[in-house]
């Protein structure tokens, strides 16, 4: 985060990427229960005391999309934490009815980003206020379109909850089974989701009608029975316009062996398709022999890459700046083509 607050690193940011043919950034606007940008949604509804500004109090979201534009690069920001909070945020704490549980109570998950808990995803307040968040975003700002991630989902022992209770009794006339991996009460669940991202979709698409409506889920089978996403479904039905499928994999052996999943070579006939690959994280600094390897293993396969994330491409890794730079000119000698939805 810190590259894109000051106003020169990420122009010299910007400048590089390019210059290694990079086509497109996905900036985070939404995360832990914040807007990473200054939000009349969540000022409205008092969620937000404060405003994420840059280091010279510029707007941050403005400020990468007309750099970006300058330099011939698109900008898809990207709605991470989705139906996703801390248990401590202000958003949690003004909206206590929001949330979903599990059938013995329980409010929280373990995540990769620590305790969590989940926004109840067939609540229509809890619907409005995450379209007009999206609404907000592509209408107001020089983007390209909306990403959401594997937390635009709900965790499949999650629904448990008064109202979605009832939501199911009134539907389905019957009480909702005790078992969460019940085929039936998962196909319900993750049918409301899916009819959800379809209207939302639809009002992303009338305020913006080029907009590029991405997605970035786990491999479908995780997806669909862990936590009720069904992004197969959202690709046939036209409803999503990209997909970069998260393989964060240790090695090359079981990277190539989830890029002959049925699911991914599905997608890839419909609609732009990549692979998220991971650069590194602070506490685990990946090789560049790695990322190389797995770019090409996508390549070889008509496969786009995109990578997690911007500061660990160069920076926070196991090898000198140049070395990686020098890597990234050999992967992408030329410009890389980016695929119209």
């Amino acid at each position: 985060m810190a590259v894109l607050r000051d106003q020169g690193r990420l122009q010299a940011t910007i400048d590089q990427l390019s210059a290694l043919h990079f086509n497109t950034l996905y900036p985070v606007v939404w995360n832990s229960g914040f807007a990473y940008y200054p939000s009349a949604v969540t000022q409205r509804r008092g969620i937000q005391s404060f405003t994420y500004l840059g280091l010279q109090g510029q707007d941050l979201l403005a400020d990468i999309s007309a750099r970006a534009r300058q330099s011939g690069l698109l900008v898809i920001p990207w709605f991470e934490f989705g139906f996703m909070a801390p248990p401590s945020s202000e958003l949690v704490a003004k909206n206590p009815a929001w949330l979903t549980r599990k059938r013995d109570g329980g409010t929280t998950s373990i995540t990769a980003a620590g305790e969590v808990v989940w926004l109840n995803p067939f609540h229509p307040d809890v619907q409005a206020f995450i379209t007009e968040l999206v609404l907000e975003i592509v209408g107001s700002y020089d983007v390209d379109g909306i990403q959401f991630d594997d937390h635009m989902v709900l965790p499949r022992d999650f629904g448990y909850d008064p109202f979605t209770v009832a939501l199911y009794r009134k539907e389905a006339k019957k009480d909702p089974p005790a078992n969460p991996q019940d085929p039936a009460w998962v196909t319900w669940r993750a049918g409301k989701i899916t009819a959800f991202m379809a209207r939302l979709r639809q009002a992303v698409r009338e305020r913006k009608p080029n907009a590029i409506v991405s997605i970035s889920p786990n491999y479908y089978d995780f997806a669909y029975r862990l936590q009720l996403q069904d992004w197969l479904t959202w690709v046939r039905r036209g409803i999503v316009d990209e997909v970069v499928v998260q393989l964060y994999r240790p090695d090359l052996a079981s990277f190539e062996s989830q890029l002959e999943r049925p699911e991914l070579a599905e997608s890839q006939r419909l609609i732009p398709t990549a692979i998220g690959i991971m650069a590194g994280q602070r506490s685990s600094p990946v090789p560049l022999e790695r990322i190389e390897a797995q770019t090409r293993a996508a390549r070889g396969r008509g496969i786009g890459a995109v990578y997690f994330y911007l500061e660990s491409l160069w920076r926070l890794a196991p090898e000198p700046a140049p070395v990686r730079l020098d890597g990234f000119r050999e992967l992408f000698p030329t410009p890389a083509p980016r695929r119209q939805p």
